[in-house]
């Protein structure tokens, strides 16, 4: 009998002359797609095609960890995949988040993308195409889309990153995942501070939201009313009013508690959206200095300005 214990079998096996001893698989890295049926999947997934994703569209749920199975043994082949995932699979749908369970347990790093849109546009898209929506039925559009919403909303609520895709057209959207996924080097976050209207509306795409319509309008203020939060004299207007400064020092506090907190959690992407009347000149003036300000702080930060022009 042998008297080589463990140990000193794995080491004469890494010995010249001997087998090295197996190299450990590694995982590929993880984008699930989902979302709305018209909001625009098909299109985020041909962009992550184009950016050299391996892309599986339609993937049961149930497959998914067996996908990633693959792709750790394909030698570092196949290092990024993406699969969509969507009320198509119906019946492998409830395994989902069993599968996602699974993931978390192998070690994968996983991001999943949710694309959105309102249900006027939905119905625009689907009757533009002639086409029912997958879980309609009997009934309406909007009963199918209805019935989607509900299905998905776990889902959505637990996406790293939500798109509203309500005003975007496909070149637009695919701008979008471009300026998200493209790049080697990731950075820890990136955050987007969107300033809007609220009389157009809620961003639905938004993690959080704050008012800043407690502040006086510069609409009011003749010679202001014709430009922007983003020239100096509406920003310097906005920021000489009572507590406009210590709105955005203290918001900025809680912003760095919550990126920190992402930033450990694994999370990518954070949404911050600014309102106020009309989106021309509070929210304006004021997501651009917190802009500076998460900037500053080592988030890489980009604005948006969704309804500045619409007047």
């Amino acid at each position: 009998m042998s008297d080589q214990t463990p140990e000193t079998a794995a080491t004469d096996a890494r010995e010249p002359g001997l087998a090295p001893l197996p190299e450990e698989p590694t995982l590929p890295e993880l984008v699930i797609i989902s979302g709305m049926s018209g909001a625009g999947r098909s299109t985020a997934a041909k962009c992550l095609e184009d950016l050299g994703w391996f892309v599986v569209d339609n993937l049961p749920p149930a497959l998914i960890t067996t996908m990633v199975d693959l792709g750790a043994r394909s030698q570092g082949n196949v290092a990024r995949i993406a699969v969509v995932v969507d009320v198509r699979g119906r019946g492998f749908f409830d395994s989902l988040r069993e599968s996602l369970t699974d993931l978390t347990a192998m070690g994968v790093t996983r991001r999943t993308v949710f694309l959105e849109a309102s249900d006027n546009a939905l119905v625009q898209r689907f009757e533009s195409v002639r086409r029912p929506h997958p879980l309609q039925g009997e009934g309406r559009i909007v009963d199918g889309i209805a019935a989607e919403r509900d299905l998905l909303r776990e889902l959505r609520g637990d996406a790293d990153l939500v798109i509203d895709t309500s005003s975007l057209n496909v070149h637009e959207l695919r701008a979008k995942m471009n300026a998200h996924f493209t790049g080697n080097d990731e950075p820890e976050l990136r955050a987007t501070v969107m300033s809007f209207g609220f009389k157009y509306g809620l961003p639905v795409d938004a993690d959080h939201v704050a008012d800043v319509r407690f502040l006086p309008n510069p609409h009011w203020v003749p010679e202001l009313r014709p430009y922007t939060g983003t020239s100096e004299q509406v920003a310097g207007y906005v920021f000489d009013q009572p507590g406009a400064k210590d709105f955005l020092e203290r918001y900025a506090e809680l912003l760095e508690l919550i990126t920190s907190g992402y930033k450990r959690e694994g999370k990518r992407w954070v949404t911050i959206a600014i309102g106020c009347t009309g989106g021309k000149h509070r929210s304006v003036a004021m997501s651009e200095r917190l802009a500076r300000r998460l900037s500053a702080a080592g988030v890489e930060t980009s604005v948006v300005h969704r309804d500045m022009g619409r007047e």
